[in-house]
């Protein structure tokens, strides 16, 4: 092998064994798709540890990807049920899994993930720090942090999430400006609060080109994490935001020159109206990157039904340039998910996916939209069902109140007023009986 990097690759115009993988799944070239790679437009995160991958593209001109949260915390222990929730969102067609377990021994589970699971893994290492070291935070140095990027990076974990914008003048900023919900990024209070207590700047700032090294050996993507995000409708498209940013567009280009590749991370709760200017914002400081969003959610009131919130800020965001969608679940803000809820959010956020892709002209997108058209016209139910994002559901809720006669035709709601079984006998020249 020749190339340390998908990227390194790609500039030397090979195009790897997983670049063939993403490019037949995409419909397109392999030499376009090699050049997007080259600029760094698209992100094929793959660990060459991680070898049961099943490589997906990460790009605003390729179907849009979601990932999904997963991990063990005090009040939840069970790595089985965390091992189901995993198997279970694979199934539902999610192609990224994040581990963010902060409890217990983490290792052995993320090398399950990295062993046995298909699609991409990620990781925030600075939550495993103190779980790993059994450690205070404020006695973890600098060392520390970047030693556990290297363990993950060797347990075969496809990308990172590592919250580098945020330096010390953020900490005054902070302070100053009067946020109503100041940071809500839970990696990014961990460093805000190792910042304030030792009195250093930001390890993953400060050593960021150690980091690369680590990223290029073993072909590791940084996500680069928005500390920042706004939690909250009032703190949107604000001065820590939009310099965060600034910031987070000097380091994918370091990343670049590293042949390292790099998603960077958005908003968070953005008013509906400027969930576009957000995703252009970063498509222009960030040179094309791909952007990583987390909904966003366009309302803050939205307790147990956030999925919903985050599936019509997701489905703007990656009409208008997102790449990548973290799912949200009924219970963000209340608790760790269960398998229901885990289900849920799956569902919300491929339909939000979906729904861009056909709005992006995404080649084929719609096809399986117009098959589901005409098993509709033909009342097929099983065709239906085939075509349905969750078969499952569908198929009970029908069965569970299927009409009382013309079971095969129409359903419960218009019974023989079907309007298209009306129109269906009506263009066949058939007698149409609705009493």
């Amino acid at each position: 092998m020749n190339y340390t990097t998908q990227m390194d690759a790609a500039r030397k115009g090979i195009i790897t064994p997983q670049m063939k993988t993403v490019a037949k799944k995409e419909n397109m070239p392999e030499e376009q798709l090699r050049k997007l790679v080259a600029e760094g437009r698209v992100a094929i995160c793959a660990n060459r540890k991680h070898t049961c991958l099943d490589a997906e593209g990460i790009g605003s001109m390729l179907r849009t990807k979601i990932n999904v949260n997963l991990g063990v915390s005090r009040d939840c222990k069970d790595y089985d049920i965390e091992m189901q929730k995993v198997m279970s969102a694979v199934d539902m067609g999610a192609e990224a899994i994040m581990d963010l377990s902060s409890h217990g021994n983490t290792q052995p589970f993320r090398q399950k993930l990295t062993s046995e699971c298909p699609v991409m893994i990620g990781t925030v290492p600075v939550y495993d720090s103190v779980i790993h070291y059994q450690r205070d935070l404020a006695t973890l140095t600098a060392k520390d942090f970047i030693d556990v990027v290297r363990l993950h990076a060797e347990d075969g974990v496809d990308f990172v999430t590592l919250h580098c914008g945020i330096t010390r003048k953020t900490i005054d900023q902070i302070r100053q400006q009067g946020r109503k919900t100041n940071i809500v990024s839970r990696g990014g209070s961990l460093v805000f609060a190792w910042m304030s207590m030792t009195g250093e700047e930001n390890p993953f700032y400060e050593y960021y080109d150690d980091i690369l090294d680590i990223c290029e050996e073993y072909d590791v993507t940084i996500s680069l994490g928005d500390a920042c995000r706004p939690g909250c409708l009032a703190d949107a498209t604000d001065v820590c935001q939009i310099e965060e940013l600034v910031r987070l567009g000097e380091l994918t280009q370091r990343a670049w020159d590293h042949n390292v590749q790099v998603m960077v991370e958005g908003p968070g709760h953005v008013p509906l109206d400027q969930v576009a200017a957000n995703m252009k914002v970063q498509q222009t400081i960030c040179k094309g990157a791909p952007f990583y969003v987390l909904g966003p959610l366009v309302t803050d009131i939205a307790m147990g039904y956030d999925h919903i919130t985050a599936a019509i800020g997701g489905a703007v965001a990656a009409m208008n340039g997102a790449a990548f969608l973290c799912y949200v679940t009924p219970a963000e803000h209340l608790a760790l998910p269960n398998v229901d809820d885990v289900k849920q959010g799956i569902i919300a956020s491929k339909i939000a996916a979906h729904a861009a892709d056909i709005a992006k002209g995404i080649p084929g997108a719609r096809d399986i939209d117009d098959r589901m058209s005409d098993a509709r016209r033909e009342l097929d139910w099983e065709k239906q069902f085939e075509c349905a994002l969750d078969p499952e559901t569908a198929r009970a809720i029908r069965d569970s109140r299927k009409p009382e006669e013309d079971h095969d035709e129409a359903c419960s709601m218009c019974g023989k007023f079907c309007a298209v079984r009306s129109m269906n006998k009506a263009l066949s020249g058939e007698y149409i009986d609705i009493l």
